[in-house]
């Protein structure tokens, strides 16, 4: 199966089409692409940047775990988790994930699944700076 999952946790900016060719395969019809992005607002105001810290080891371990949930529960061929860390501007891509499965729905759902496991069960911690000069944690994201 690990020659099906591709997971990291990386300071380094994310590739869409690194996520994409991984999970291209011979027998999918559809893959999708799901790319979290750095926006400029919050509930709480204007954000300039974020700062997203992780458990590196542990958060690793949770994104092979979920890639492994995805392809039991659906017919994913492969699946691609990509977790941004360290300082981030708005713009930036935080979280690549991308799923390939012979038909469109299952790609949509495992890909959907992905991001809410991601969000509710690995630690990964963000931190936004606002324009106002003031910086928070961001729980439960």
């Amino acid at each position: 199966m690990s020659d099906r999952i591709l997971v990291r946790v990386t300071p380094e900016p994310l590739s869409t089409e690194e996520a994409l060719a991984f999970v291209a395969a011979p027998g999918a019809g559809a893959s999708c692409l799901f790319v979290g992005t750095v926006r400029d607002s919050s509930d709480a105001g204007g954000v300039t940047r974020l700062r997203y810290e992780a458990w590196d080891e542990l958060a690793q371990t949770r994104l092979r775990e979920i890639a492994g949930e995805l392809l039991e529960r659906w017919p994913v061929l492969r699946v691609a988790i990509v977790h941004r860390t360290g300082d981030l501007t708005v713009g930036d891509a935080s979280v690549v994930i991308a799923c390939s499965a012979p038909h469109r729905a299952d790609s949509f759902e495992a890909c959907r699944h992905g991001i809410e496991r991601l969000k509710h069960d690995v630690p990964i911690w963000k931190k936004e700076a606002l324009a106002d000069g003031d910086a928070h944690w961001v729980m439960g994201s």
